[in-house]
C-alpha cells in the first residue's frame, strides 16, 4: 500500500487524538485519518454508507459496546449466555461493516479504568477479569472468520505508558486514555497497514563477534566465546539466538555478514555446544574482510530479494552507519550495548509482523538451503539445459480455493521483480474479482523438484474480452526464477485462450521501478512486441510447455483451469 489510504477510528469514547498521530506519521503508507462521532458505535457499523473502501480502526471500551458487562462492573450477576451473544452480534457487525472496508483494526479489550474489582475472585466465575478475558477470546474467534480483519492487541498500547489512564481526561474530554497510549496506538494501526500490504521485511543480516556471540572469535577461539553456560553475558547472547531462531520458524530468513575467517566462524557455528543458530538456519552468509555493504548487497542478489525486505543488525556502530548511507532500503535498527537488551530490541521490531504465516513461510529457510545445494549443483552441470533436465521440476497448477488464498495474496502483494502489473489486493478483493461474472480466472502453481519443495511460488490470473484473454496477473516468486516456470505459466494462459476458442493472448506490462525483470521475460518470451510493453500472441501457434517439467493439474477441462471460489 504505497499510495495514501482513508483512516476511520470508530469509538465510544474521544479518539481524536490517535486520529492526529495517524495523519501526522510521516512512515509510510500516508494517511489521512478521521474520528467518527464518538458513542455512536452501533449507528456507523450498521450504516452502509460508511467507510466505502476505506481502513477501519475500531476501538471501543468493553463497558460501552457489550450491557452485561456493564452490569458486572456495576456489581450485578451477569448472564454468562447473554454476554456471549452480545459479544457475538458485536462481531457480526463488524464481520458486515468489513465487506465495504479495505482492512478492519479492531483493538482488543482492556479495562477502561483501574479496579481490583472482586479481588481474589475476580478471576472467579463472575469476575470481570475472567469475563473480559473470555469477552476477548471469542471476538478473536468470531472476526478470525473474515477476511482482512485483524485484532490489535491494545494492552501493548496500555504498556507503552507508565501512566496510561487518566479520570480527569475522562471527565473533561471523554478520552480515557492518556497522550503515549495513543500516540502507541497509531504506531501500531501504521504497522498493520504495512504488514496487512505486505511490505514487512523477510531478512535479518546478522554480524557474529559480539553480536550473535561474546568475543571475537578468531581470537579467542570457538571454545572461549561466551554463549550460554552459567554466565550471564552468555545467557544473553544465547536468549538473543533463541529469538532469531524463533523468527526462522515464523518464516523469516536468517543471514550472516561478518569480517572473520569463513572456515574459522563456520567451525565455531558446528561445533559450539551452546549454539543455537546452526548452518542449516542460514539462508546464506557472506564471512570474509570486504566492505559488509557490499557484502549485504551481493547476498540479497543472490537469494533474489530486494534490499527493502533486509534487516541489518550489528553491535558495531560505525559498521551500521556505513550500511545505512551505501544502502538506504536496508532497516538498520539501533542497537543497544548491552547484551542482556538484544533479545528484547530484536522482539520489538514491528517490521516482521504478518498477516498470515503459510506453509511456505515456515518453510523458507529450507527452501533456502535446497537452493544452494541446487546452485552447487548448477556449477557441476554440462549446461543449463542438463542441470534443467537433472532437477526434475514438476508443477502443480491449481485453482483459487480456501487453502491457498492466503497464500496467493501473500505473494501479489509482496512480489516485485516478476510481476506483470504489480496488483496489490485484499483476500476480499480478490475473491470478488474473480467471482463477479467477467470471464476471470486464475491458476497457481505449486513447484517442487529432487532437492525438495518450493511450495506456491507462481500465479497467472487472465481475462476474456471478446476474442482475446488478457493477462491480468503474472507474479512468480524470486526464488523460482530461472526454471522456465517463467513460460510454463505462459503455456497454461494460452492454452485457456485456445479453449475458450479466442485467437490472441495479450500481456500489457505496468513498469515500477523494481519489475524491470519482468519486462526482459516478456521481451524474450517469443511474443510480438506490439509497443507501448504490450505483448501479443495468436493462439493458432501453441506455446510450447518446457519439455523437461512435469505438470499436473487438480481441475482440467481441456486445459483450462476453473475458480474454485
Amino acid at each position: 500500500m504505497s499510495k495514501s489510504c482513508n483512516v476511520l477510528v470508530v469509538s465510544d469514547f474521544n479518539a481524536e487524538l490517535v486520529s492526529r498521530y495517524i495523519s501526522a506519521d510521516r512512515t509510510l503508507p500516508a494517511c489521512a485519518a478521521a474520528s467518527a462521532p464518538y458513542g455512536q458505535v452501533f449507528q456507523i457499523l450498521s450504516n452502509e454508507s460508511a467507510a466505502p473502501d476505506s481502513v477501519a480502526l475500531i476501538w471501543t471500551r468493553p463497558e460501552g459496546v457489550i450491557p452485561e458487562y456493564a452490569k458486572l462492573l456495576a456489581g450485578h450477576q451477569s448472564q454468562i449466555d447473554r454476554l456471549d451473544a452480545e459479544v457475538d452480534a458485536f462481531a457480526a457487525m463488524i464481520k458486515q461493516f468489513a465487506t465495504r472496508c479495505r482492512y478492519v483494526f479492531v483493538a482488543s479489550w482492556v479495562p477502561t479504568f483501574l479496579d481490583r474489582g472482586m479481588g481474589l475472585l475476580n478471576w472467579g466465575k463472575q469476575g470481570a477479569a475472567r469475563q473480559l478475558a473470555r469477552m476477548n477470546l471469542r471476538l478473536a474467534e468470531q472476526l478470525g472468520e473474515a477476511a482482512d480483519v485483524f485484532m490489535l492487541d491494545s494492552q501493548r498500547w496500555i504498556d507503552a505508558s507508565d501512566s496510561p489512564r487518566d479520570r480527569k481526561s475522562w471527565f473533561l474530554t471523554k478520552a480515557p486514555f492518556t497522550e503515549k497510549v495513543f500516540k502507541a496506538a497509531a504506531a501500531d494501526v501504521k504497522s498493520a497497514l504495512r504488514t496487512a500490504s505486505g511490505q514487512n521485511r523477510k531478512l535479518v543480516v546478522v554480524d557474529l563477534d559480539d553480536t550473535m556471540w561474546g568475543g571475537i572469535v578468531g581470537d579467542d577461539g570457538w571454545e572461549s566465546l561466551r554463549l550460554g553456560g552459567h554466565d550471564h553475558i552468555g545467557e544473553a547472547y544465547s536468549e538473543f539466538q533463541s529469538v532469531l531462531k524463533t523468527l526462522v520458524n515464523r518464516g523469516i530468513a536468517v543471514a550472516i555478514v561478518s569480517k572473520n575467517d569463513e572456515a574459522v566462524a563456520l567451525e565455531a557455528i558446528a561445533r559450539h555446544p551452546e549454539m543455537i543458530i546452526r548452518k542449516d538456519d542460514l539462508a546464506g552468509w557472506r564471512i570474509n574482510w570486504k566492505d559488509k555493504a557490499q557484502n549485504i548487497a551481493e547476498l540479497v542478489q543472490e537469494l533474489n530479494l530486494g534490499l527493502q525486505s533486509v534487516v541489518f543488525i550489528d553491535d558495531n556502530p560505525v559498521e551500521r552507519g556505513r550500511v545505512c548511507e551505501a544502502l538506504p532500503e536496508v532497516l538498520v535498527p539501533e542497537w543497544p550495548t548491552d547484551p542482556s537488551k538484544y533479545a528484547d530490541a530484536l522482539r520489538q521490531l514491528d517490521c516482521f509482523d504478518r498477516s498470515s504465516i503459510t506453509s511456505e513461510d515456515r518453510e523458507r529457510t529450507r527452501m533456502y538451503v535446497q537452493e544452494r545445494e541446487r546452485r552447487e549443483h548448477l556449477n557441476v552441470a554440462s549446461s543449463l539445459a542438463d542441470w534443467h533436465a537433472s532437477l526434475e521440476v514438476r508443477v502443480h497448477a491449481s485453482p483459487v480455493s480456501a487453502s491457498n488464498v492466503k497464500r496467493i495474496v501473500q505473494l501479489m502483494n509482496k512480489t516485485n521483480q516478476l510481476n506483470l502489473r504489480t496488483r496489490r489486493t485484499t483476500e476480499k478483493e480478490l475473491v470478488q474479482w474473480l467471482g463477479d461474472g467477467k470471464n476471470r480466472n486464475l491458476v497457481a502453481v505449486t513447484v517442487s523438484d529432487r532437492f525438495g519443495d518450493l511450495g506456491l511460488t507462481g500465479i497467472v490470473s487472465w481475462e476474456q474480452a471478446g476474442a482475446a484473454i488478457e493477462i491480468v496477473d503474472y507474479v512468480l516468486s524470486c526464488r523460482a526464477m530461472g526454471r522456465q516456470i517463467e513460460e510454463l505459466m505462459v503455456h497454461l494462459a494460452v492454452q485457456a485462450a485456445s479453449h475458450a476458442a479466442c485467437d490472441t493472448v495479450i500481456a500489457r506490462f505496468v513498469p515500477t521501478a523494481k519489475n524491470r525483470p519482468c519486462l526482459e521475460f516478456w521481451q524474450n518470451s517469443g511474443f510480438t512486441d506490439a509497443g507501448d510493453n504490450i505483448f501479443l500472441w495468436k493462439t493458432a501457434i501453441d506455446y510450447p510447455k518446457p519439455p523437461f517439467i512435469a505438470l499436473e493439474r487438480d481441475v482440467e477441462q481441456a486445459g483450462q483451469l476453473a475458480p474454485a471460489i
